[in-house]
């Protein structure tokens, strides 16, 4: 910044100097031509040590300038967006209206064109409003991916009901904290989860509407067949569109955060209308593509960046009930796919997968998502003949958002070090072990320098809704996300909960998950939920849990140590007692029974040293164990099977 300034100065100066006439030490300055500024310029950067700022320039300015200048398309269409108080529902019927006819779905060889989604939308807002529920109130969906998933939230939108999207894995304790926290008034339950809301449906006491009956009654007692009733309800749109406003909440998306049980995270519709917008013009996308979306509908990534591209911007998705590797690219190439959508996990699957002639014969030019490793980027470009992989880094709720442009492999974006405040997100310096923010001797947090791990934030701005932190529906929850002090007195950061590190040229790359959650097939896991499970089992003996890492597979496996100094606890049971609260995803995949855990201060357990020493049974102390898919149980961690899992051949 002192060199840029030093240029601008002098050349500013001389420049002045020479328009006026003035002189310096008794010599006459000439008026200055733009070479002639050129050359000075130049010759001030090199005299100031800019080599390297030249350097930077050289490898950095045309990447720099190209995000730029799409970043500014996205800043103008969200604003076109909230002078013309558009909304998501608003954007969407206005590309009914242009295609009416244009498939926007295709589902197990089906297809929904924009006019059936539009009317199987209006059915549900007009039902809502039928049954009492008002602008405002919030509905849980727990179903599947399918047509109907998108078409249920997206009626509900219209009249300014707000769907909470629930992860269909979650059960139980889960299950109920995630509809209460967001005060849901009801629930539509597909008819396929109906066992699971059975089991908590005395507990929530509210209405439950069953989808996908058809005309065959729900099996459970107590609930409502949503089928017939939308049959009788009015296809045409609600009234209530125009009453609902581009900062009204459209949707909640849960995460798990740093700690805790689910939190709901606050989407309103310019945020939605800024992910989606800012992928569809960060990747270069047009309104002919076919985006190929495996992922689940209630995530970010697949509900709302790739179904956004539907509602949006006229494209058409390929989804599916579950991601199937076999399947992939065969329905890619089916349906003519021309985008594809991914977690790391995914690309890993279909890497394991025996080569097949659809693995180069689709038409797929990009791939676009979150969580590809370095280890196997060229290799999978290369196998699936893949001419882009568009790696994203941002939370649901955050402000800290960044996209590797150029297809650096493992870089998951960049920060311009040419212009550091241009996005306002930056690396902060965090202690190891607590994970606070390290401080200088004013106060405030201290920058990363190229090649330091830190924790990623975002600076808040209140005034702006595409830096503003809009937060949880829970208030505690979002305050615990929030750092003050940061660069300045009184300014606030988002805290993104993820350690990132930055290269030479300002390319980011994922480290390492703050706090108490770990991500384990494609989801992330609460480790304060699973240790309070966990200790429950076992009879409410101290438990830590905490991820590790297993060669292979991307994040973290789960892992389990209990204080169990007498060795009383049945494996047998604990085995059996985990699999009815815990979603497979969420079950510790390795137990280590210890006869202690070290205690802070302030009585919290310490589980930093326990998961340095990983799993490996010639070094951990305690007796470890492994849980076997195959068998249901907790198995012993012998030095065999490790070496089964760390050469992969465990079939994890």
């Amino acid at each position: 910044m002192l060199k840029t300034a030093a240029i601008v100065g002098v050349t500013s100066a001389l420049w002045a100097a020479g328009q006026h006439g003035l002189s310096l030490c008794g010599f006459l300055i000439p008026k200055l031509s733009g070479l002639h500024l050129a050359v000075l310029a130049a010759g001030v950067y090199l005299t100031t040590g800019g080599v390297h700022t030249l350097w930077l320039v050289y490898h950095t300015l045309p990447r720099d300038l190209k995000a730029g200048i799409r970043f500014l398309k996205v800043k103008a269409k969200l604003k076109l967006a909230l002078f013309h108080n558009l909304t998501v529902p608003k954007v969407f019927m206005e590309n009914v209206r242009k295609n009416p006819n244009k498939v926007a779905f295709i589902y197990e060889g089906q297809e929904w064109t924009f006019t059936q989604v539009d009317e199987y939308s209006n059915r549900i807002g007009n039902f809502m409003i039928e049954q009492g529920f008002k602008h405002g109130d919030s509905i849980a969906l727990y179903m599947y991916n399918r047509p109907e998933y998108v078409c249920t939230w997206l009626g509900r939108a219209k009249v300014g009901i707000v769907p909470a999207l629930i992860n269909f894995n979650l059960q139980n304790v889960s299950l109920v904290h995630s509809i209460k926290v967001a005060d849901c008034k009801a629930v539509i339950c597909g008819i396929e989860l109906q066992a699971s809301i059975k089991e908590v449906l005395e507990e929530l006491n509210l209405p439950v509407f069953i989808s996908g009956c058809g005309n065959t009654a729900p099996v459970i007692k107590g609930t409502t067949n949503l089928d017939p009733l939308l049959c009788a309800s009015n296809p045409t749109p609600p009234h209530q569109i125009d009453s609902v406003k581009p900062n009204d909440r459209l949707i909640y998306i849960y995460t798990s955060g740093t700690t805790g049980l689910p939190k709901a995270a606050v989407i309103k519709h310019i945020r939605f209308m800024f992910f989606v917008t800012a992928t569809h013009y960060m990747l270069g996308l047009s309104e002919d593509e076919i985006i190929y979306n495996p992922l689940p509908l209630y995530h970010t990534a697949g509900g709302m960046v790739g179904i956004g591209q539907v509602l949006l911007f006229n494209n058409t998705a390929v989804i599916r009930q579950k991601f199937s590797v076999s399947q992939y690219w065969v329905e890619a190439k089916k349906y003519g796919c021309t985008v594809g959508q991914y977690v790391g996990e995914i690309c890993r699957y279909l890497l394991s997968a025996p080569p097949k002639p659809e693995d180069t014969q689709h038409k797929v030019r990009v791939m676009f998502g979150n969580g590809v490793r370095q280890q196997i980027w060229e290799q999978f470009t290369s196998r699936f003949n893949m001419p882009r992989i568009a790696e994203f880094y941002g939370a649901t709720e955050g402000i800290a958002n960044i996209v590797n442009l150029e297809g650096k492999p493992g870089s998951c974006g960049f920060l311009s070090l040419l212009f550091p405040d241009a996005v306002r997100c930056y690396l902060i310096k965090v202690d190891e072990e607590t994970g606070e923010p390290v401080r200088d001797a004013n106060g405030l947090c201290i920058k990363c320098k190229p090649g330091e791990p830190g924790e990623f934030v975002g600076i808040i701005k209140r005034s702006d809704p595409l830096r503003d932190f809009q937060g949880y529906a829970d208030k505690k929850a979002t305050q615990k996300k929030l750092v003050e002090n940061v660069l300045r007195k009184g300014d606030i950061a988002f805290k993104s909960g993820d350690i990132l590190v930055q290269d030479e040229f300002g390319y980011m790359y994922f480290k390492d998950r703050t706090g108490d959650t770990f991500r384990w097939r494609g989801e992330n896991v609460s480790s304060t939920e699973v240790e309070g499970i966990v200790s429950k089992i076992a009879d409410h003996k101290d438990a830590v849990v905490y991820g590790v890492e297993v060669p292979g597979c991307e994040g973290r496996a789960g892992m389990a140590a209990i204080v169990d100094p007498n060795n009383e606890l049945d494996i047998k049971e604990f085995s059996e007692g985990i699999k009815k609260p815990l979603p497979v995803y969420a079950r510790p995949l390795f137990l280590r029974l210890i006869s202690e855990i070290d205690v802070t201060g302030t009585f919290k357990l310490k589980k930093l040293a326990l998961q340095k020493e990983g799993f490996n049974p010639s070094l951990v102390r305690g007796n470890p164990y492994y849980l076997d898919n195959k068998l249901g149980q907790y198995v012993e961690l012998t030095p065999e099977l490790y070496s089964q899992i760390e050469g992969g051949k465990a079939g994890l």
